[in-house]
């Protein structure tokens, strides 16, 4: 029975760390992007909706855009951004900023310091629920 009290607190920070490897992650890709300095000229191919929730819960939608743009290197190079702006429509030109290599990282989002931000939260969050996880498997195997 005390084997659960070890394995529920281990899951959660299994899962915490894996949130925030993602966050942080993702938060240093798109700053690779950005920081590269190369730009191209892209178009939007398709704009879609995404709905999360429902239920006994509320209903979030997200619009996913959907781009192409041509590398200088030539290769044509297709990715997908979630959260983009809503002005932004099918056939619209925009400008990409990427980072070159084997694996292209792009986005066409305007750079904010709000990824940033969220990572360090994310980061701190996740700190903070390790060190409690922590703290009460160590008081467990003081009583125990």
């Amino acid at each position: 029975m005390n084997a659960f009290f070890y394995i529920i607190p281990v899951q959660i920070m299994a899962v915490v760390l894996l949130a925030a490897y993602v966050v942080v992650r993702r938060w240093l890709r798109m700053r690779s992007a950005w920081r590269s300095g190369l730009t191209a000229e892209g178009r939007c191919l398709r704009v879609y909706a995404v709905a999360h929730g429902g239920g006994d819960s509320r209903v979030r939608t997200a619009l996913r855009h959907v781009y192409e743009f041509r590398a200088r290197d030539g290769r044509v190079v297709r990715f997908e951004e979630e959260g983009g702006p809503g002005t932004v429509l099918e056939g619209d030109i925009v400008t990409v900023h990427y980072a070159d290599g084997p694996d292209v990282v792009a986005t066409a989002r305007p750079g904010r310091g709000g990824n940033g931000c969220a990572a360090c939260a994310v980061l701190a969050m996740a700190v903070v629920v390790v060190l409690v996880c922590a703290v009460v498997m160590v008081a467990l195997t003081a009583t125990s």
